[in-house]
């Protein structure tokens, strides 16, 4: 079979986005809540976008049927239910004194199996919590430890920006930040502003990294000695994004210069 649609969906509310193609003859749009079938079994999420291949796809994801009235009914009085769950849970990691930090919990959508999401700094031996859960709920029980950035992700919240976290509204994916990141933009080295909820580094310091690393390269480094206008100096600090130099003089006095690759004008 040549050309047929792929649909990006997102698991559930805020899990992973996958790829899947169409098996039903309903027509699906991008808001759309569906039923996905996977070698796992059935879940649900919503579809984000859709695009034409010219050839087959191989994934792991079928949209089985838009959610119909009862699997919504059903995804909603999860929702509702899932907060007793978890004060069940939270109940029974107390009594077993085990060192844990719960995210969150979901039902696949068979309700075959429950799956508990924690964080934790060291490994858990959760076997008698598992035991003692199943005996609950009358399911299998699946722990699942985390990262502390899924977490965040699962938990939502409000960065120090004041939106919406990035991860829990738009992210896919994690990359890897690192302090380099936050000195190239002449960002503030305290933890405290470059640390989001999680306490890991924040996701946004990449968004603009590039721009700053390709203008760093057509500027000079800070201490070094530059020719002026005005005569030799020493750079103290850097204006990146406007591409201006604060030179020293000699005697305290400094200037600001435009640059360019013959040398610094006065921006006056």
């Amino acid at each position: 079979m040549s050309g047929e649609i792929l649909f990006q969906v997102r698991i559930r509310d805020y899990g992973s986005t996958v790829y899947a193609t169409k098996d039903c003859s309903e027509e699906v749009l991008a808001g759309d809540t569906v039923v996905l079938r996977s070698e796992k079994g059935l879940d649900w999420g919503k579809v984000v976008s859709s695009l034409f291949l010219e050839e087959e796809a191989s994934v792991q994801y079928k949209i089985e049927r838009k959610a119909t009235p009862d699997d919504l009914e059903r995804i909603s009085k999860e929702k509702e239910e899932i907060s007793e769950v978890m004060r069940i849970i939270r109940d029974k990691v107390h009594y077993h004194n085990l060192d844990m930090n719960l995210i969150s919990a979901e039902y696949t959508f068979d309700r075959g199996k429950l799956i508990v999401y924690f964080v934790a700094e060291d490994r858990v031996d959760f076997r008698q919590l598992v035991r003692d859960l199943a005996r609950t709920f009358k399911t299998r029980i699946e722990m699942r430890q985390i990262g502390v950035r899924d977490g965040a992700k699962m938990l939502g919240g409000l960065g120090i920006c004041g939106r919406e976290l990035c991860c829990h509204r738009f992210l896919r994916e994690f990359k890897s930040m690192s302090i380099k990141m936050a000195k190239d933009q002449n960002l503030s080295l305290n933890p405290h502003k470059i640390s989001g909820i999680c306490g890991r580094l924040m996701c946004c310091l990449g968004y603009e990294w590039d721009v700053y690393r390709e203008m760093l390269k057509k500027l000079p480094k800070i201490g070094q000695s530059v020719e002026t206008s005005q005569g030799v100096g020493r750079v103290v600090e850097l204006d990146i994004l406007k591409g201006v130099v604060k030179v020293e003089l000699g005697e305290g006095e400094e200037k600001r210069f435009v640059w360019e690759k013959i040398g610094g004008r006065d921006e006056g």
